[in-house]
């Protein structure tokens, strides 16, 4: 065997490894997020930061600043990248416990686009 074939054989090896590996990632990443707690209402930070389940039920008097297309869908927090259409999915401010798409707090900041 000559030494590109040797080389070309090493590189085909480790390219498959890594394509393994990035599936597994990704596998071991979605089972984590299926896995992962939903934040309740009753929560200390969701109390906190006035967290609901649906954005309709906000106190618009303590939280005047609300706006009606305001939700977690809608919000740079809101990690639902893997699948858009997820009615739950990890929210950073609340250590990526799952947040309804259709909630709202007040650390509520517009996604870009």
């Amino acid at each position: 065997m000559s030494t590109n074939q040797s080389s070309a054989n090493a590189r085909r090896r480790f390219l498959k490894l890594c394509g393994v590996a990035c599936l597994a990632t990704g596998v071991a990443g979605n089972r984590a997020w299926a896995q992962a707690e939903k934040l309740t209402e009753d929560d200390p930070t969701a109390i906190a930061l006035g967290y609901k389940h649906d954005a309709a039920a906000v106190d618009a008097n303590k939280y005047p600043a609300k706006k009606p297309d305001q939700n977690c869908m809608n919000c740079v927090l809101y990690a639902n990248a893997s699948d858009p259409d997820a009615q739950w999915a990890p929210c950073a401010i609340f250590n990526n416990k799952l947040v309804a798409a259709d909630g709202w707090c007040s650390a509520w900041a517009k996604k870009a686009g």
